[in-house]
């Protein structure tokens, strides 16, 4: 079976295809192709992601890269066997482009659909890299807008451990980010700006760091560093920034690690899947995998282009879905719906 993925979620239009073995015969599915535009871009100029404009962008992007996967997988609509789409969480008025193009192409194809939790796609996302995980495993997803341990037995069944009381992992690091001057999105340029300072310079609040619970809380060390901002004055220089860079990841990074070690210990698991686009942190990969190796835990992480949002995850979780019989596909000319806000224990 060929699954046809969508993500529109967001500030991503990505679409892919997955193939399912035959029943019977076993394995991971693999991926065909995937293509993927991000609205970097178009958004810096406000500072964020404007909702609207990342509709209409969707809109502009769905079928051309719909085009370019089928090509380089040498396939036709036709032998596509259903089509999955990101149901939610989300923008609202983005998920509906992406469950709109898929419902209404199924219909016009004849084939089901599968609506897919957004989240589930980024924890099952591991599942298409080289080192792909076994089950069972903790997960530490961290992202823009989630930050959440969790404890996985098996595709669909996910047990929270711990979650962020307020802001995401993202979220600081975007926030600081964008305090210190740098562009959106702010996360990755806060990262290359640490490489060349110095973390010891200042001394940023981890909190929760001791609470003995998996739980975390970003607020306060985003208002640390607006502190520390002030403090500096109009002018500070690029060391002092890159300085203050270098403390507000070292922060957030042990605060990820350390909760992580507690769910594993508390789990008693022996291996830890990390998903969302912090997964693509260096300093976090880094750390987590010294902290692990000293306790015989394996680390698995998606590949970097798939940390992000994209529509092979998509497809990912649909497909395996499919394959432990835990899907209920709509069937061709059903309705469009989506979940804007939608947890992932209710998937």
């Amino acid at each position: 079976m060929k699954v046809l993925g969508f993500e529109s979620s967001c500030d991503e239009t990505g679409v892919a295809l997955v193939e399912v073995p035959a029943p019977g015969q076993g394995g991971v599915p693999r991926l065909l192709a995937q293509a993927l535009h991000s609205q970097i871009a178009m958004h810096q100029a406000y500072g964020g992601v404007v909702p609207e404009l990342a509709s209409r962008d969707h809109i502009r992007r769905v079928l051309p890269l719909t085009r370019e996967v089928l090509q380089a997988a040498n396939l036709s609509l036709d032998e596509v066997d259903l089509i999955a789409y990101t149901q939610g969480p989300g923008l609202a008025g983005a998920l509906l482009v992406g469950a709109g193009v898929a419902v209404s192409l199924a219909a016009a194809l004849g084939k089901p659909t599968l609506g897919i939790h957004h989240l589930e796609g980024h924890l099952l996302s591991p599942f298409l890299s080289v080192d792909a995980p076994e089950f069972p495993f903790v997960a530490l997803l961290v992202s823009g807008g989630h930050t959440q341990l969790m404890r996985v037995d098996e595709v669909g069944q996910y047990e929270i451990l711990g979650e962020t009381i307020d802001d995401a992992a993202g979220e600081a690091f975007d926030k600081s980010a964008k305090l210190l001057g740098l562009p959106y999105p702010g996360g990755p340029h806060l990262s290359r700006l640490a490489e060349q300072g110095n973390a010891a310079a200042f001394d940023l609040p981890r909190p929760l760091l001791h609470s003995g619970k998996p739980d975390f809380s970003f607020a306060g060390l985003k208002t640390a560093v607006l502190t520390q901002v002030k403090k500096l004055g109009e002018a500070p220089s690029e060391q002092q920034r890159a300085d203050l860079a270098a403390a507000t990841q070292a922060a957030i990074v042990e605060v990820l690690v350390k909760k992580s070690l507690l769910a594993l210990k508390e789990t008693g698991l022996k291996r830890l899947v990390v998903a969302g686009g912090v997964g693509a942190n260096r300093h976090l990969r880094e750390q987590l995998n010294a902290a692990c190796a000293k306790r015989g835990v394996r680390v698995h992480y998606p590949e970097l282009s798939l940390c992000t949002d994209n529509g092979a995850m998509i497809a990912m979780a649909a497909a395996l879905r499919l394959q432990r019989g835990l899907a209920h596909a709509q069937p061709p000319g059903g309705g469009v719906s989506v979940r804007p806000r939608w947890p992932l224990g209710a998937a």
